[in-house]
């Protein structure tokens, strides 16, 4: 299952504002009182900003337990569908929701912005979309004007688009199975807070998201395989990697014991290979399907992120792609008798970093 999304023909008209604190630091809550009109000239810009970062997100939907109907946000996205003039009232209620969730010490006070966007363009439809960001730091930033006949300096501090930590985009789309919704958090270590605790959201277990998970799945399997105190060459593990996404190059569709026979083998490496996906599923909290379509684009993505890092006791990190280890021998391990230290030598034509 794969939904067509285009965002460039989108605009965003009207933004509900809010200043996020943590309350257990006795942060407070602020939220607007009115909303906020975009003029029509920065609507191009402001769209433009607020949609860059969901470009390359997973696809997802909310999600509960018992109903939808039970669903705070997905509640709060069907008021403001219906009528717009619900974005105040309920806008709000998704920041104070925020507010309500950001109960963990780790959890920095940041500002929210809640739009309404026009025309989002999903399946051969134009949609209205909500937009959420959270930016968790303001970053200054000078400013040159003329004053008096002159040019004066100045220093303002503000939030930086190419650097908000975390979204959502809620589309008019699918509304009987929990919208469609797009999500990223830049932090890493606060997903369960975001995507899971606010939101309440899971993964739409399409092609892409399936590709993406058994093919970090593999390469984080094979890593935790090697030991620390191993000899064997952190490039022999990448290259392992990329032989199990080879598997995936080399068919339409994806079967896990078929994958279990014909990459793993060994009945103790697939038993592991099972525990381990089984972590993975509780992490994500929702189980992962056995056969599935495979998205070759998503698997280019993930080979283009498998390198190998040699992290030396001498304060040296030396960073190996998986293709180094097909053209050996460019790299030579061994042992120093006199300094009783173990080396490795690289060999290569030209320094890269140089020109």
């Amino acid at each position: 299952m794969s939904v067509k999304l285009r965002l460039n023909t989108a605009t965003a008209t009207k933004v509900v504002l809010a200043k996020i604190g943590n309350p257990l630091r006795e942060e407070p809550l602020q939220t607007s009182r009115e909303v906020f009109q975009i003029a029509e000239g920065d609507q191009e810009t402001l769209t433009g900003l607020f949609l860059k970062p969901f470009k390359a997100c997973i696809a997802h939907r909310f999600t509960h337990h018992a109903s939808l109907q039970q669903h705070e946000l997905n509640n709060c996205a069907k008021a403001i569908f219906a009528d717009e003039d619900q974005l105040l009232p309920k806008g709000v209620e998704i920041a104070q929701r925020l507010y309500a969730k950001s109960n963990h010490p780790n959890i920095k006070a940041g500002d929210l912005c809640i739009s309404m966007l026009k025309e989002v363009h999903i399946e051969g439809e134009l949609v209205n979309a909500l937009c959420i960001l959270k930016s968790d730091s303001v970053v200054p930033f000078l400013t040159i004007t003329p004053r008096n006949g002159d040019l004066q300096l100045s220093t303002e501090h503000g939030i930086n688009p190419d650097k908000i930590d975390k979204g959502c985009l809620i589309l008019n789309y699918w509304a009987e199975k929990g919208y469609y919704v797009l999500t990223f958090d830049r932090s890493g270590g606060d997903t369960r807070f975001w995507v899971r605790e606010f939101l309440g959201v899971e993964a739409v277990p399409d092609s892409a998201f399936l590709t993406n998970a058994y093919a970090k799945m593999a390469v984080s399997f094979l890593e935790e395989q090697q030991p620390a105190d191993d000899d064997t060459p952190p490039w022999e593990t990448a290259t392992a990697a990329k032989d199990a996404l080879d598997y995936f190059e080399d068919r339409e569709k994806f079967d896990l014991e078929e994958f279990g026979q014909t990459v793993l083998k060994s009945p103790d490496v697939i038993a592991k290979f099972d525990e381990h996906r089984a972590r993975i599923e509780e992490e994500q909290g929702q189980p992962l399907e056995k056969s599935f379509e495979i998205s070759k684009k998503d698997l280019t993505k993930a080979k283009k992120k498998i390198a190998a890092v040699l992290k030396l006791d001498t304060g040296v990190e030396i960073h190996i792609k998986p293709a180094v280890s097909e053209t050996d021998p460019q790299l030579e391990r061994g042992y120093d008798d006199n300094k009783g230290m173990k080396y490795v030598k690289v060999y290569y034509n030209k320094d890269l970093s140089a020109s």
